[in-house]
């Protein structure tokens, strides 16, 4: 049991890293927390999909196959970036449950899996983008607690009302899985607040893309425990590129007519279209 403290906030959380014991082991908070997000996540973009008038079908099989394999892109990007920790303990990779699953890893191999999948389905991937970027910025404003049960991804030293006393630092420091989950909670709302616009699609998951990477950007500078390549922050570069891809696909999508109506009352048009034609009966 560790004691993790907000002292001025005056809050003080008894943390066990373990949810469910088993025999030496058990169930992790962080696998829990990390299900959790994953199960919200799909649970909203299914009703987002519904919602709009999209087959939720080809989103549940989306679901099936892009999960696993975001999970083992995030443990692979992960890995590779902070490879001296394993190259001498090669089984401690398959240690997930430990910590150290790097979210742009499981953003990078899920979008290749979404390319390949709308194009078999013959779907289009902007809107199927727009849906499933719902439940990506959910998934991470839960998941990042699973980082508060681990004690792990924390910033720098700071003296501010909100900083976090953990047992194995001398100092308190920023709590910067905190900022990230509220930071991607605000770009979730924004991202609700656009959906209600008639936007070409794509406009949200660039929305996603601008926001989460604005974000990640400035907070990634206050950790101690960033992945460097040549002494540069690996999510610092990612959180860039990812912010200068939305912003060239809001000048690309700018103006297209693949939407003439908000995005969230198409299902709902066609109800209506549906219970007026019940009517004239």
């Amino acid at each position: 049991m560790n004691v993790v403290e907000f002292p001025g906030l005056g809050l003080k959380f008894n943390i066990n890293r373990i949810a469910i014991p088993i025999g030496d082991g058990g169930i992790y908070w962080y696998g829990v927390i990390i299900a959790i997000g994953v199960m919200l996540g799909s649970w909203f973009s299914l009703r987002r999909a519904k919602k709009i008038g999209d087959n939720p079908d080809d989103l549940v099989d989306f679901i099936i196959y892009a999960v696993p394999i975001g999970i083992i892109g995030a443990r692979l990007y992960y890995v590779i970036f902070s490879f001296d920790s394993y190259k001498n303990n090669i089984l401690g990779i398959f240690k997930v449950w430990e910590g150290g699953l790097a979210i742009y890893g499981g953003i990078i191999a899920g979008f290749i899996t979404l390319y390949f999948f709308t194009k078999k389905r013959k779907i289009n991937i902007y809107r199927f983008l727009d849906t499933c970027s719902y439940g990506v910025i959910i998934g991470q404003i839960i998941g990042r607690w699973g980082n508060f049960f681990n004690m792990e991804a924390y910033g720098s030293e700071t003296n501010l009302p909100w900083r976090m006393v953990i047992p194995f630092e001398s100092h308190p420091v920023h709590p910067t899985f905190l900022y990230e989950s509220l930071a991607n909670l605000l770009v979730f709302l924004i991202m609700l607040y656009l959906g209600k616009k008639a936007l070409p699609y794509g406009y949200i998951f660039a929305t996603y893309l601008t926001g989460y990477g604005t974000a990640r950007f400035f907070i990634e500078g206050l950790r101690t425990d960033s992945l460097y390549l040549f002494n540069i922050r690996i999510s610092q570069i990612v959180a860039a590129l990812c912010v200068v891809f939305g912003i060239f696909l809001f000048f690309f999508l700018k103006g297209k007519k693949n939407v003439e109506i908000s995005q969230t009352t198409i299902g709902e048009k066609i109800e209506n279209i549906e219970e007026n034609g019940n009517k004239d009966k």
